[in-house]
């Protein structure tokens, strides 16, 4: 990529911050909706699920190969290409006439998606190269998730209280449509000096693991564990993880290179990814249908009161990317991994639902624990790895993200489904909520157990010794000489001289 001033480095910041902010604004908003679509649409708590995790799925199973088609044909036209595409499937959303079109319209969403998050990381890395300032900007884009889970719940609980839930898909249409006018005025294309080739098996492969596992998880408590649809699916994801594991490493430029995953670094990121995004699908899941489902809160008051959560969020995200930035990814990691446990735990022991205060208080510890992760992850994700495989380092962390979040509503929702034994559907709210309480609890020690692991697997992994391995990864993944440039700038249009 060529060299860029600081205004223009701070504005390619600020576009690809505004995709994440609708990728991520989607999700909390839908959170919040999900009691209205659910009466509307008369969706089961899977349906619910599915409503979430189509869209997780898809962007988790095509991460890794957006971020390598960027690297080969160009990071500003597929960022483009994904911007049309979400902006597209959040108009369709808002026209779904039921559950199944709404399911498959999230799809294209997702499809879009995979193009965003992941390309405009390899944007914002390639631009801020010296790794503080690097470690800046990624806590400014961690910050844009607080923003997202600040702003989502109020806006979607106004959308849905006053005009329904069909208006929260509107939302994305202005910002993706000016994040792509901007986008192709202010952002240089760029792409990696030796891409690595399609690798359309292993795709096939991830596909078969992600999505016959969610489906397995999702469908279980309906189905019975074990009923030949749930033991096929099971077979297919594990026959998939394994074929996966063989071929992968066969390949002179497979889509998921093993090799990242020998830097203890980069494989306790990809941990502490999936358990710190399991845990926040599960809660937000969790607490959306209490507080409308049990407490009997309209869309914006349950927003408003998940606003401790939000709040935190977005005020530690900055601040752990200025942690990372100055003292390493250590300290982030520990702060994160003790307060999402210890927010767990309030709900699990301590049944903090039904107190107020101390309900609010496990907001607030969650909010600090998740604000704090985001930043650690990316950077150690990224940091180390040749730049001219950016995008598909990542694609790692983002696809370790969506594999977390997918899991998180899938096995909470399981527990939940399972244990209210079809309190949902009821018309009576004690039994609801008597259901809901009892299944909640092992549903909490899960995210509990999430939380420790983010503790552990991050004191474990941001030590000496795990930096020694990930120096020696480097060194094997460096490109050979003479292939060393970090982008083959290509030539600018018309609109992107300004400047530079």
């Amino acid at each position: 990529m060529p060299e860029l001033s600081h205004r223009r480095r701070m504005l390619v910041l600020a576009i690809c911050c505004m995709s994440l902010l609708i990728v991520s604004l989607d999700n909390t908003v839908l959170n919040v909706a999900l009691p209205s679509m659910q009466k509307e649409l008369h969706a089961s708590v899977a349906g619910l699920q599915w409503t979430i995790d189509a869209y997780t799925l898809v962007l988790a199973s095509l991460l890794m190969l957006a971020g390598s088609t960027a690297d080969r044909i160009g990071r500003r036209r597929v960022f483009q290409a994904g911007l049309v595409l979400f902006t597209l499937g959040s108009l369709l959303c808002s026209l779904a006439p039921n559950l199944e079109s709404l399911v498959a319209f999230r799809m294209v969403q997702a499809v879009g998606g995979s193009m965003l998050n992941p390309v405009a990381m390899s944007i914002i890395t390639n631009t801020f190269t010296a790794p503080r300032e690097r470690a800046r900007a990624i806590g400014v884009w961690g910050g844009v998730v607080g923003i997202s889970m600040a702003a989502g719940p109020l806006i979607g609980g106004l959308l849905v209280d006053s005009v329904g839930w069909r208006s929260i898909f509107w939302i994305n249409l202005p910002i993706g449509i000016a994040a792509l006018l901007l986008t192709w005025r202010y952002v240089p294309e760029s792409r990696a000096p030796k891409p690595r080739r399609p690798d359309p098996v292993g795709q096939l492969l991830v596909i078969g693991v992600l999505g016959a596992l969610t489906y397995a998880i999702i469908e279980a408590p309906s189905a019975g564990l074990t009923s030949p649809l749930i033991v096929s699916f099971a077979a297919v994801a594990v026959l998939s993880l394994a074929g996966l594991l063989l071929y992968e490493p066969r390949r002179a430029e497979p889509l998921i290179d093993l090799r990242f995953f020998r830097s203890a670094p980069f494989s306790g990121a990809t941990v502490i990814a999936i358990c710190a995004f399991a845990a926040l699908g599960g809660f937000l899941f969790l607490n959306t249908l209490y507080l409308q489902n049990v407490r009997g809160l309209s869309a914006l008051h349950a927003g408003l009161y998940m606003l401790p959560m939000a709040a935190m969020t977005f005020l530690c995200a900055p601040l752990s990317g200025r942690l990372v930035g100055s003292r390493g990814p250590r300290l982030s990691l520990l702060i994160a991994g003790a307060a999402m446990t210890a927010s767990g735990v309030l709900f699990a022991a301590f049944d903090a639902e039904a107190t107020t205060p101390l309900m609010f208080s496990g907001y607030v510890l969650f909010g600090l624990g998740f604000g704090m992760v985001n930043a650690p992850i990316t950077n150690t994700a990224v940091s180390g790895m040749p730049r001219s495989q950016a995008g598909v380092a990542a694609a790692v962390a983002s696809t370790s993200r969506q594999i977390g979040q997918t899991l998180g509503v899938a096995v909470i929702g399981a527990v939940l489904a399972g244990g209210t034994v079809g309190a949902v559907a009821s018309t009576s709210s004690t039994p609801y909520e008597t259901g809901f309480m009892e299944a909640s609890h092992p549903a909490w020690w899960i995210i509990t157990a999430c939380g420790l692991c983010v503790l552990l697997v991050g004191a474990l992994t941001s030590g000496a010794w795990a930096r020694g391995t990930a120096h020696r990864t480097a060194k094997r993944l460096e490109p050979a000489a003479g292939e060393a440039a970090p982008d083959a700038p290509v030539q600018k249009s018309a609109g992107t001289s300004a400047d530079a």
